[in-house]
């Protein structure tokens, strides 16, 4: 059988990257080109970690640790360095191992039966396409840990552990796995608020350039303007939206005006988060009915800002909806660092594990919601073992 090589993470996710290696003279080549610490010829054992350095024969490429997952199948772990990274699969190449995708890799491992679990499989594919380096370890933990162990201690001890427990533990992961997904595919994060609240020089405060027209004049925003930044452990999409207004959505108005109107509409709908950005300056009369309708039921954090001028926003007549806020000023950057500690609190990601136990496909997530509603522990078993060992299509 040939021996097959793919990169398993991102590009740009990280320090660490990883490689898989494959087939059956897959330990013949490390031996070759791995040089472990305090011995010269390992032997390797399913589910051990060997720690040591990759060479050509002239010079060191790099530090590594590498993960026996099977008689045939390796985990290279190596520093994220493009040229590291490029060295590497060079070496392997020219030690006759076929470089694939990751995901020819996986339909290769797939389609020879080789033992490893759908939960598995699916972990490796997911680390190519988180965005964060927190996001990459989450999914790395997936493949031996987290929700792959969870799974299968609930099959081993079905008989003894309580079902209600379960149950209780299914739905935990579900609200983890909430939390995890913003961190492993990123967050969209919109600003909104009533016109000339400050939402444009808030976005250039927090992507640290000038992004957004800034002006005095209201409504400014006729579109939307975009940026990414990195808020804590989370990847962010910022996006600052013109101010709603239900008189310009109704037919027989401007139509470039409803076209935008419409637009913010849309990306409220799909905001993971909104910063709902208050004048301070202004009294309560700012509010608008109509644009809170809009976002009631997001995780919405109120932002007052312009605190750097006289207060004249009542706090105590805001709305539900927006009780909590926090004071900045983004002009002169005030309150930010403040400003980003809610917001991690507000996505749950605080005090998140990057060890915790969560989906990271559709499939998963339908099968847990599956298990969370079983009626019988036989109804159970069907579903975990559909979970570690269902049919995976790459």
């Amino acid at each position: 059988m040939s021996v097959f090589a793919a990169v398993m993470t991102g590009k740009g996710t990280g320090a660490i990257s990883s490689v898989q290696i494959f087939g059956d003279s897959a330990e013949t080549i490390l031996k070759k080109i791995f040089i472990p610490v305090g011995d010269n010829s390992p032997t390797f054992k399913t589910g051990m970690i060997y720690r040591g350095t990759i060479s050509n024969g002239v010079e060191t490429i790099d530090e590594v640790t590498i993960g026996c997952e099977g008689p045939t199948n390796f985990s290279i772990n190596c520093h994220g360095n493009p040229l590291i990274i490029a060295s590497l699969m060079q070496l392997l190449k020219l030690h006759g191992a076929e470089l694939l995708t990751t995901e020819g890799l996986l339909a290769k491992i797939i389609s020879m039966g080789t033992s490893i679990n759908t939960i598995s499989l699916e972990a490796k594919l997911a680390q190519a396409k988180a965005v964060t380096v927190e996001g990459t370890k989450i999914v790395a933990n997936q493949i031996d840990w987290g929700l792959n162990k969870t799974a299968a201690k609930w099959l081993q001890n079905i008989n003894t552990i309580p079902f209600r427990q379960i149950k209780t533990s299914a739905a935990s992961i579900l609200r983890d796995s909430q939390t995890a997904k913003l961190i492993i595919a990123g967050c969209t994060m919109v600003l909104s608020g009533p016109p000339n609240s400050g939402k444009s020089t808030l976005l250039n405060c927090l992507c640290g350039r000038q992004k957004a027209i800034v002006t005095d004049i209201k409504g400014t925003t006729r579109d939307w303007v975009s940026a990414r930044c990195q808020i804590a452990s989370l990847s962010v999409e910022l996006i600052d939206t013109a101010g709603l207004d239900e008189e310009l959505t109704a037919a027989g108005r401007n139509i470039l005006a409803k076209k935008s109107q419409e637009k913010t509409a849309q990306v409220l709908e799909h905001a993971d988060v909104v910063l709902f950005v208050l004048d301070n300056n202004q009294s309560i009369d700012q509010l608008d009915n109509y644009l809170l309708k809009k976002i009631a039921g997001k995780k919405v954090l109120t932002v007052l800002n312009k605190s750097d001028l006289p207060a004249k926003l009542d706090v105590s007549r805001l709305p539900q909806i927006l009780v909590g806020a926090v004071q900045i000023s983004a002009k002169l950057g005030t309150g930010i660092e403040n400003l980003v500690k809610r917001i991690q609190k507000l996505c749950g990601i605080d005090n998140f594990s990057l060890q915790t136990a969560v989906c990271i496909t559709d499939r998963q997530e339908n099968l847990v919601k599956q298990l969370k509603k079983a009626k019988s522990r036989s109804e159970a078993v069907s579903i975990i073992t559909e979970l570690l060992n269902g049919r995976l299509s790459v």
